[in-house]
């Protein structure tokens, strides 16, 4: 990455004894939408609080567009923030509301903020709420308020807290298309912070996951998933199977499936690694009867079946181990859902594999 927007180096992050970040080096391209995940606790809102201002840093450095900003306060940054809880104003109208930052702006005359507040109603979808209570809005109106409110400044980052928790799933999921949609329109760079593998996974470019005040790995949303650079990272990120396995000469051995050759999991491994093999639910198939089978067939028994409708979650057991594998099948019409304790087969390749060493 060439000249990115934010620059992190080695920032620290102290409350008394405790290590709130840890040596944090991070670049955030203009125009990205970057997310930072992890549980609870992990430092992931201290993190973008720091890049707001609203945190200083023990140790380390912020820059955004080339400016150190470890000394600027957050008002004279070119960021702004839409917290968790909206902090909407009840008093106010919508309009009001939306150009609260903008009264003291000495450049502006009355007509050109009542434009500015209409036109960032109009890129959030309340074109016409102006004049509308703040107490008679839905909770997905409000977010948008708040969203509304961070654009009117034109800032060059927005920084998004969380935004979408409060709501039900369903406008969780309409919301995370819009700032998808919002995005992409107005090109200036998101960093969201959630805990929702989900959230991140659907609406970001990159994602840093985070574990105790540290950057765990950084990636592309597509190779978070499919090529976690550990197992805490892996079961964070979705869900996944771990066999153990034992290390050949040019391939590993996992029971239950056998050999995998070393060059397609594409990491080295050595005799005393002691590696785990790892795969994602959909990785593999189970083969209903009558289903051609593929050169890599391990015989197994259904132990559990999860409904979901579009989707059948099944735990089965590999013949001649005590594994219980989690996966996930695609319904089809017409096709019975598989019993407890059917006996089936799991197809499996060795490209859908990740070794841990």
């Amino acid at each position: 990455m060439t000249d990115p927007l934010i620059r992190l180096r080695g920032v620290n992050k102290y409350y008394g004894d405790y290590h709130a970040l840890r040596d944090v080096d991070l670049d955030i391209a203009a125009g990205e939408f970057f997310s930072l995940l992890g549980p609870s606790g992990c430092g992931k809102t201290t993190l973008l609080r720091t890049i707001a201002g609203f945190e200083g840093v023990s140790g380390g450095s912020v820059a955004i567009g080339g400016r150190d900003m470890t000394r600027v306060p957050p008002n004279k940054r070119p960021t702004n923030m839409v917290f968790q809880s909206y902090a909407i104003f009840p008093h106010l109208s919508v309009a009001q509301n939306v150009g609260f930052g903008l009264r003291k702006r000495s450049d502006l005359n009355d007509d050109a903020r009542r434009a500015m507040v209409a036109d960032a109603l109009d890129m959030v979808g309340l074109e016409g709420y102006g004049g509308r209570a703040a107490t008679a809005l839905s909770g997905g109106q409000r977010q948008r308020v708040a969203l509304a409110r961070a654009l009117v400044l034109q800032p060059k980052v927005l920084l998004l807290d969380e935004p979408l928790s409060a709501l039900d799933r369903k406008m969780r999921e309409q919301m995370q298309e819009e700032l998808i949609r919002l995005q992409r329109h107005i090109g200036i760079t998101f960093i969201l912070v959630t805990h929702d593998q989900e959230e991140a996974l659907v609406m970001s470019d990159r994602i840093a996951v985070m574990f105790d005040g540290a950057i765990a790995q950084l990636a592309e949303a597509e190779d978070l998933y499919r090529r976690p650079v550990d197992q805490r990272v892996a079961q964070f990120i979705g869900v996944m199977n771990f066999l153990p396995a034992a290390v050949a000469a040019d391939s590993v051995d996992a029971p239950g499936l056998g050999r995998i050759p070393l060059d397609a999991v594409g990491v080295r491994a050595r005799a005393n690694d002691a590696p785990t093999i790892g795969f994602r639910p959909e990785a593999v198939t189970l083969l209903f009867p009558g289903q051609d089978a593929p050169d890599r067939v391990t015989d197994a028994t259904v132990a559990e079946v999860v409904y979901y409708g579009d989707m059948t979650y099944y735990d089965v057991c590999l013949d001649g181990t005590d594994a219980k594998l989690r996966v996930s099948m695609r319904n089809v019409y017409g096709r019975e859902v598989m019993e407890i304790g059917q006996r089936t087969r799991l197809a499996w390749s060795p490209g859908a594999m990740v070794l841990f060493t």
